[in-house]
């Protein structure tokens, strides 16, 4: 009732923001390609587990195969001899934002994986590969977590539309779709833990990191 209430002052208002974008953008072009830098705090605090160590991940030279990859780390947690990893990437220009299709083609997992969603967070996925249980998703610049490309692009123009948005839009301080995204992956060995024990507790660790991460997005 209320999308069918407010639709066309909705769509008016983003005709007007990208109207006023694409002059800005056709009179005053950009100088330069705007980078983002950003670095991984060494220490971040996960409720009921001791840190262990935190290191560069260990994989293929990913900014080569992909550019928008800013930056990336391997944090490893330790409770009662169970080892938590938790891998981040910062990416930019990330609009098709699967992270399924995402897993698949950074860490060659495909295995299927179940989706859920958690009130106050957001959508993430699990499931198992080679004895080990792992949870992912895309923390966002705005809005709760997501894991397909439809939800991401939900909440772009949900989110990022806005009008406390348009003065650094027109500036040129801010792109009018925010396509960041911070690529969480967890993992934890199965053994004699059953899928679902071990999806627990991945959700636990997972519920706990997005409530630090989230607040402390890279800003532009």
């Amino acid at each position: 009732m209320f999308w069918k209430e407010n639709r066309i002052q909705f769509l008016a208002f983003i005709f007007s923001v990208g109207v006023l974008v694409a002059g800005k953008s056709i009179f005053f072009p950009p100088s330069k390609e705007q980078t983002h830098t950003f670095t991984f705090s060494e220490e971040v605090p996960l409720a009921q587990w001791q840190a262990s160590v935190a290191m560069p991940i260990q994989s293929l030279p990913e900014t080569q195969q992909n550019p928008d990859l800013l930056a990336r780390k391997h944090y490893r947690y330790v409770k009662n001899d169970l080892s938590l990893d938790i891998e981040m990437r910062y990416l930019q220009n990330f609009y098709y934002a699967d992270i399924g299709a995402y897993i698949q083609r950074n860490l060659g997992i495909k295995s299927s994986t179940l989706m859920r969603q958690q009130k106050g967070v957001g959508y993430y996925g699990l499931g198992i590969d080679k004895q080990k249980a792992y949870l992912s998703s895309c923390i966002n610049p705005r809005g709760g977590s997501t894991f397909t490309h439809a939800q991401f692009r939900e909440n772009r123009i949900f989110q990022d539309i806005s009008l406390n948005r348009v003065i650094p839009i027109l500036l040129g301080k801010e792109a009018l779709l925010d396509k960041r995204c911070l690529w969480v992956y967890l993992s934890i060995p199965l053994e004699k833990s059953s899928p679902e024990e071990a999806y627990q507790t991945l959700e636990k660790a997972w519920f706990s990191w997005y409530q630090w991460w989230q607040p402390r997005f890279p800003k532009l």
